[in-house]
């Protein structure tokens, strides 16, 4: 088969519905073979004729959707001085849109070095031990799908697995349990919107391989933080044959979409899973290792980690910087998702050694037409040094909130000095986000994560229990924050379990309540649990799928959460577009548009402040002192809330504020009791018993009922 010469760009296979179109970038190469292979195994390789600034290109007639294919690369192998190309190594296309096979099965091929001598060079052919990409078809009927581009303010993000949502839910077909379309399926939606979700946040669903050390002791990576496609949708997340996982993920963004449920992807473009100097050589180390991997200055055999897994991607390099912007910008123009959250964000931060908040890739995200539209979500911190920047990315982007996370534990379990903070964090994290002119919704909220505890799990185990990893319960984290309330683990005791309920409503209240936008674990609300495991990244069976049996036991949890985000999504006092200024909004009007009270019903001293053993708070916020415009110009008010705050292990008697504030209180969420709904009115300056660690919400009303 002779190629045409083709064009330089797009990169990657692009068939076009007469032939397809290969370009893969590589400055060291001298020059690149293209291998066709077929079902059996057999493959034809076909030298790209042409090389246009530094991609080496061909177009193959007749050649369409379905055909396997990879790459063979003729270089220089020279890993003192950074370059390990080797043509008996079969690559992944970089730009593959999809792969067939999600594994390696660890073959000595796979490797530039032969076992125990990584000085020499290995020149076995890895063909049969690697997956291999895939040709696809870029048409699809969207119909008239739409974004749903949900504000930030009224967003509720669910943060979810693929897999793990669906592969044990009793009504959804068993043939898409743990599929894109399973996820799409009606009862998953139904239970997602009675949540009142407006967006899902998916795990990573970027082409990932489970890494040696995982696959020797039996176990899977589950979380999926190992990629090595940054273009094809996972194929073991598909229920359809090969090739068809893109049109399969298309049709599950579409069906979201139809009910309003936004997309947004968890993207690691920090790091692929080629590891370090020891590591396989499946894709970009064999095609252009200097221009696609950070490495060490002063000795090129081995790569700067700032991530713990091995490498880090090159984004200095403008090649590496594409591939990550034309990834983006596929998943959103092609695949049509409404988001990303970014890994380990800080990394691509890091242009020499400090992380940069001006570095190349802030500088091009900003100035995309493409993807400074879409929702981009910080995981602001890494492993290297100073690498923990939570409020330091730039005004376009939102972060995970990790001290939201740390001050809400320690508040509810009654750490000392807490309150000062607690006071913030419930309130924007304004220290974090206003000085660069960033909104409230910058703060992404959040109690628990995939990273760490379950929700059940955090108010149920004082430590880790991570037995099954095979670590020797060494790995996760250590802080967790946590307490089990009297009892580690499983128990009867009905007092244990009592407050247990009464601690995932105080959290839950706290986060949906709470100025900034919440993001929710998946199967929090139906008390899910991992066995106190608070590292399941390999735990690709029941410790980390949601067990929907649970459902039934929790569900007065999970009606408590609806309501919950009801409650939020009809009050915009709880959602605030702007930060709270701690004063009258307009002229003529007497209260502040938030007031912070003691128990006694007086407004907070600085004393009271710096009180170390402070546990109870008072909020008023005033929703005639929203600061924010409606689509009319015309400013937003809103019902007026008292939020009470008792963390302490014993009851307090809170006294109401006075008439100018309300003349009548209404309680409208109680955590002791599980209620979301109208109680007893309350007149002001009365006193209200607020038990013992719970959250009472009070609506101001007019008259006395």
């Amino acid at each position: 088969m002779r190629p045409w010469p083709g064009s330089p760009y797009p990169l990657g296979a692009t068939y076009d519905g007469a032939g397809t179109n290969f370009a893969l970038f590589s400055e060291v190469a001298e020059f690149v073979e293209l291998c066709l292979i077929d079902d059996d195994g057999r493959e034809a390789r076909i030298k790209l004729p042409e090389v246009d600034g530094f991609v080496h290109h061909g177009y193959l007639p007749t050649i369409g959707p379905g055909q396997l294919y990879g790459y063979r690369v003729h270089g220089p192998y020279d890993p003192v001085n950074g370059m390990r190309c080797n043509p008996n190594k079969l690559l992944l296309d970089p730009y593959a849109k999809a792969v067939a096979g999600s594994n390696v099965d660890w073959h000595e091929s796979l490797f530039g070095y032969p076992f125990g001598h990584p000085d020499e060079r290995n020149d076995a052919d890895s063909a049969g031990h690697v997956p291999m990409a895939v040709v696809v078809s870029p048409y699809f009927d969207w119909g008239n799908d739409r974004h749903p581009k949900t504000p930030y303010n009224e967003s509720v993000i669910y943060e979810t697995h693929v897999r793990g949502l669906t592969l044990q839910h009793p009504f959804v077909p068993e043939e898409i349990r743990g599929t894109y379309a399973g996820l799409a399926h009606p009862v998953v939606i139904e239970h997602l919107k009675k949540l009142g979700v407006t967006a899902v946040e998916l795990m990573p669903v970027h082409q990932f391989i489970t890494d040696h050390a995982l696959s020797e002791r039996g176990l899977r990576n589950y979380w999926g933080y190992n990629t090595i496609g940054f273009f094809a949708p996972h194929s073991a997340y598909s229920a359809a044959g090969r090739g068809n996982q893109v049109q399969e993920f298309k049709a599950m963004v579409r069906d979201l979409h139809e009910a309003d449920i936004e997309v947004i992807l968890d993207v690691v473009y920090n790091h692929t899973a080629e590891g370090n100097h020891l590591g396989p050589t499946l894709s970009m180390r064999g095609i252009d290792n200097e221009a696609y991997y950070r490495l060490v200055d002063d000795d090129r055999r081995f790569y700067m980690d700032y991530t713990g897994t091995g490498n880090s991607l090159n984004v200095r390099n403008p090649h590496t910087l594409q591939l990550i912007m034309d990834s983006l910008r596929y998943w959103v123009t092609e695949m049509h998702v409404d988001g990303f959250r970014f890994d380990l964000a800080a990394t691509l931060a890091r242009e020499f050694y400090d992380v940069d908040r001006l570095s190349a890739f802030f500088d091009i995200v900003q100035q995309d037409p493409v993807i400074s539209q879409v929702k981009l979500i910080a995981e602001p911190w890494d492993v290297g040094p100073g690498g923990y920047q939570v409020g330091n990315f730039p005004p376009l982007w939102t972060e995970w909130n990790g001290k939201f996370r740390d001050t809400v534990r320690d508040f509810w379990r009654g750490e000392p000095a807490t309150l000062g903070e607690f006071a913030s964090r419930i309130t924007g994290s304004s220290d974090l986000y206003q000085d660069d002119g960033r909104r409230p919704f910058a703060s992404i909220n959040f109690v628990t994560a995939h990273d760490g505890f379950t929700l059940n799990d955090l108010v149920s185990y004082n430590d880790k229990h991570n037995e099954a990893n095979g670590e020797e319960n060494r790995d996760g984290a250590n802080d967790n924050r946590s307490w089990n309330c009297g009892a580690e683990g499983q128990t009867d005791d009905p007092e244990v379990l009592s407050l247990r309920a009464k601690q995932r409503r105080n959290m839950m209240a706290t986060l949906m309540l709470s100025q900034g936008v919440p993001m929710l674990l998946a199967g929090d609300e139906i008390g899910r649990t991992q066995g106190g495991n608070n590292n399941a990244y390999c735990q690709d069976n029941e410790i980390s799928w949601v067990d929907w049996e649970r459902a039934e036991d929790f569900a007065d949890l999970k009606a408590f959460t609806s309501a919950l985000t009801k409650l939020r999504r009809e009050h915009p006092v709880f959602r605030r577009r702007r930060f709270f200024a701690g004063r009258p909004i307009r002229k003529g009007d007497e209260l502040r548009d938030i007031g912070w009270f003691t128990p006694s019903g007086q407004e907070m001293t600085e004393q009271d402040w710096e009180s170390g053993f402070g546990r109870c708070i008072v909020v008023f916020l005033n929703g005639e002192g929203i600061a924010d415009l409606d689509q009319r110009g015309e400013h937003v008010t809103d019902d007026s809330f008292l939020m009470c705050f008792n963390a302490h292990h014993e009851d307090i008697d809170v006294t109401l504020p006075n008439g100018d504030y309300a003349e009548n209180w209404t309680v409208v969420v109680d955590t002791a009791t599980g209620e979301v709904e109208a109680g007893p009115t309350i007149p002001a300056k009365s006193t209200l018993k607020v038990v013992a660690r719970s959250l009472v919400v009070l609506q101001r009303t007019e008259e006395e009922e």
